[in-house]
């Protein structure tokens, strides 16, 4: 049994954090803070939790999550890297749900980001954890970066085309048309994201840059071991009305290669051992509410011409795209089943 702490315990990826691991078998979470919610219990603000924890929100203590064998970052970009030293001399290990360290690249992350990095050499240290993808270095490592929600689908959606000895696809032709529900946009109170907003709307946001690019391009430079080519992708993000669920839609020219390539048994046979990657058939169309709630993340493929490929990829943002993929991380770094505490089934209808 391991102690845990999770900073940020009042957004959504917090909250769901601990849904996830009050069902955990090997865990116990011993802190869980909240700057302006310090001594309320957690089931007040949350009554799906009733009956399951009696736990407090506490102010940050660093001397309390020293205690702790991992501390969850739950909170916005900047925080987790003032205090991954302190945890890390104390042998904490950090799962931090923000940017610090995702971006390798100081320069992208300070553009994009707009802070300076405060620990840059615990981010060369770092792993990213995507796991089906770097489950190796995630075993070893002390402080994870967990991914973006929106790369985990694009990542996962591509990377079988791009461990190939064969090119199968032109990189520069990637077009990344996704989609969101309301929740990725974190719980707060602004005017873009109230009922009348959002509700019966559909747009795009981002379209001219955002933070999530040059994560996907670094990403997909590391899978592909190729630098420089991903540079002219296009991704474009859209907020639907819903508060769950994403759906990326990646748009590809092959190469001849790819062409005469039977893509799907290519993706079937890469995760074939994956318990959290699912395959569809030929010709299905992966819904967003089929993943609701749970760890799974669907892939579907279709080729309308010889040398155009579209890859459908969905999941729930809070889960695979967040907390999820953050709870799948601690298993690998604590020897645990890969799944313990993640086995939940997607909420239908």
């Amino acid at each position: 049994m391991i102690s845990v702490g999770i900073v940020g315990g009042t957004g959504y990826t917090g909250v769901e954090l601990l849904r996830l691991l009050l069902r955990h078998p090997n865990v116990q979470v011993s802190v869980l803070t909240s700057r302006t919610e310090d001594g309320r219990r957690v089931d007040d603000m949350f009554p799906s939790l009733r009956g399951h924890t009696d736990l407090k929100y506490s102010d940050l203590n660093i001397e309390e999550l020293k205690k702790c064998d991992v501390v969850f970052f739950a909170t916005p970009h900047g925080v987790a890297m003032q205090h991954a030293q302190d945890l890390l001399a104390a042998n904490t290990k950090v799962i931090d749900l923000a940017a610090d360290f995702r971006l390798q690249d100081l320069e992208q992350f300070e553009k994009w980001y707009g802070m300076q990095h405060a620990c840059p050499e615990i981010l060369k240290q770092s792993a990213y954890g995507l796991s089906e993808l770097n489950r190796d270095k995630i075993k070893n490592a002390q402080v994870i970066g967990n991914p973006g929600c929106y790369p985990t689908t694009v990542q996962l959606g591509l990377a079988p085309l791009f461990k190939q000895a064969e090119t199968l696809v032109k990189p520069e032709s990637i077009i990344i048309d996704a989609k969101s529900g309301v929740s990725g946009a974190g719980r707060k109170a602004s005017l873009g994201m109230i009922y009348s907003e959002n509700a019966d709307n559909f747009k795009a946001y981002g379209v001219s840059g955002h933070r999530h690019h040059p994560e996907i391009v670094e990403a997909l430079e590391n899978i592909s071991g190729q630098k420089g080519v991903f540079d002219h992708i296009v991704f474009v993000p859209h907020l639907v009305p819903m508060i769950r669920g994403m759906l990326s839609t990646i748009y590809i020219d092959l190469t001849d290669a790819g062409a005469a390539a039977d893509v799907q048994s290519l993706y079937e046979q890469f995760y074939a051992n994956e318990a959290f990657v699912d395959v569809m058939p030929a010709n299905s169309s992966p819904e967003t509410r089929s993943v609701r709630g749970s760890n799974q993340l669907r892939i579907a493929l279709y080729k309308p011409q010889p040398n155009k490929l579209i890859v459908l990829s969905a999941q729930d943002n809070l889960v695979k795209g967040a907390a999820g993929q953050a709870v799948q991380n601690m298993n690998l770094m604590f020897g645990f089943a890969e799944d313990a505490g993640l086995q939940g089934i997607g909420l239908l209808p």
